[in-house]
């Protein structure tokens, strides 16, 4: 409720009618004589009816003169407006007489309209008698000030308690221009401090954070980013703003929508969800694995929950795991490593426990998988490099490899074969089809006898007790990525272990 004053004028909002619309249409309603500050002489306050003939408008402390002509649905247009307000709102006149007091104030401190409007200043009511003259002073100041003045003092409130709370006030002047009132917009200093915490929380998140905010609309498109949103994504933060994530991102896309689709319908998700995506940098494009935390965002505006968007906030943490994933992969190779040398130590045939091994080594590293014996002697440095196939896996279903090459027909690898730089360099040698078509990656493996679909290869020596006894060879098709340097060290472990069972192989027939 909100009410309004003037002084030499009944009521600035229209007449009014005895108790119909309570002290908050004007004074005249608290007069127990008729005839108080708010009425000049002769008018009679007793009927409730104010004689417009008498009044003076000179002394108007409205800011608009068609305040003079409101009507009585204008005045209730503008209680409704300062009864709305989420600030606490009150006005004095030149005076220092209340002249509205809207709802917020009633509700922060207790005292009503009905208890302020009339009074002169805050003595004596809303602030410490020993407090007022200064709180006084501080707040009529405004009046022959420039802009706003914001000060902090303590309000008391009706059940007699303090109140500490952070004021805005200014003046408000009539249509000469010259000072004729003033308004003080007030909340509670915690309030406050709440807002400025969230207003400096937003410009924290967008300026100064160390990872990625980004506001997603209901179209899921980027509203607002920040600086490092914007760096990870390869662009700048205005070049970002309304485009599909299709176009920002070259993987993962799927992945980001569907979160981003669930929040919007569920709201936020229990815990961050790890998401690997494709974007795109200066040196090409580059996967990276985003922890990604979602919020839904409402306005506080409606009394239902209106989603506004999606708040994403991410983390790059590809380094750790890719350090992870790397440390679970050599976990799940020695534990291959182990398991296949218990397994290959229960075979009586060397040859067998060979493909013992190199059945625990396809698992998760390749898909096929060769050995290749020199035939005779180790060849001299001039010699050529004979290789006899000794096993291999099967080239089309899946399952346990399988000896092979007793008639000793040498395989007919030719010049430059990886198996053969292999033998000649004695140390690991990877090739790959690379960006071949599938026609040129089908004549690829087949000219190097590998099977068909083949287009990584990478192949490890055979060595024992100091001389070259072959070459094993890992496939991979094109579902898998390339070997890498990891991937040849432990091929040259299980060549250890494979060469080690075919030394002890060929001296037990040594022996027979």
């Amino acid at each position: 409720m909100s009410a309004s004053r003037r002084k030499g004028a009944a009521d600035a909002l229209g007449p009014e009618e005895p108790e119909k619309n309570g002290p908050a249409t004007g004074r005249s309603a608290r007069s127990d004589d008729g005839a108080g500050p708010g009425h000049t002489d002769g008018t009679d306050g007793t009927d409730g009816t104010d004689h417009m003939d008498d009044i003076d408008h000179t002394d108007d402390i409205d800011t608009e003169d068609a305040m003079d002509s409101v009507d009585p649905g204008d005045a209730d247009l503008l209680a409704a407006l300062l009864d709305g307000m989420d600030a606490a709102l009150c006005a004095f006149d030149a005076d220092g007489v209340v002249t509205h007091w809207n709802r917020e104030a009633e509700r922060i401190l207790g005292w009503s309209a009905e208890d302020a409007v009339g009074r002169r200043g805050f003595a004596g009511w809303a602030v410490r008698t020993a407090d007022a003259e200064e709180i006084e002073t501080r707040l009529m100041a405004a009046m022959h000030a420039s802009g706003r003045q914001v000060h902090e003092f303590a309000l008391v409130t009706k059940d007699g308690g303090r109140v500490l709370v952070r004021t805005q006030s200014a003046a408000v002047r009539g249509p000469d221009g010259k000072p004729a009132g003033l308004y003080c917009a007030f909340s509670e200093v915690h309030a406050q401090i709440d807002l400025e915490r969230s207003i400096a929380l937003s410009e924290a998140l967008f300026e100064d954070a160390s990872w990625g905010v980004v506001l997603v609309d209901a179209d899921l498109r980027p509203a607002v980013v920040n600086a490092h949103a914007a760096r990870s994504l390869g662009m700048g933060r205005t070049a970002v703003l309304g485009r599909p994530l299709g176009e920002l991102l070259t993987q993962g896309v799927e992945e980001v929508e569907s979160a981003l689709t669930h929040v919007l319908a569920e709201g936020a998700p229990p815990a961050p969800a790890e998401i690997w995506v494709g974007v795109r940098t200066p040196d090409g494009e580059k996967r990276r694995c985003w922890r990604s935390g979602f919020l839904r965002l409402a306005s506080p505006l409606a009394e239902e929950p209106v989603p506004l968007g999606v708040g994403w906030l991410f983390q790059d943490i590809t380094e750790t795991k890719q350090t992870e994933q790397e440390a679970a992969l050599l976990r799940f190779r020695v534990n291959q490593l182990h398991r296949a040398a218990r397994a290959a130590a229960e075979c009586e045939d060397p040859g067998e426990a060979a493909t013992v091994h190199l059945d625990f080594a396809l698992a998760g590293f390749a898909d096929h998988a060769l050995i290749d014996r020199v035939a005779g002697t180790a060849p001299a440095d001039d010699g050529p490099v004979r290789l006899v196939r000794v096993a291999a896996t099967p080239a089309g279903a899946p399952g346990p490899s399988h000896l092979a090459g007793h008639a000793g027909i040498p395989v007919r690898y030719g010049r430059g074969h990886p198996a053969l730089q292999c033998v000649e360099r004695a140390g690991s040698v990877r090739a790959s089809a690379g960006s071949a078509g599938p026609e040129a990656a089908r004549d690829w493996a087949a000219a190097r006898q590998w099977p068909p679909g083949t287009v990584h290869a990478l192949c490890a020596v055979l060595r024992s007790r100091g001389r070259t006894l072959g070459v094993v060879t890992f496939l991979r098709g094109a579902g898998r990525t390339p070997f890498e340097r990891t991937d040849s060290l432990y091929a040259e472990d299980v060549a250890v272990r494979i060469a080690a069972a075919l030394d002890l192989e060929a001296l037990g027939k040594a022996a027979r």
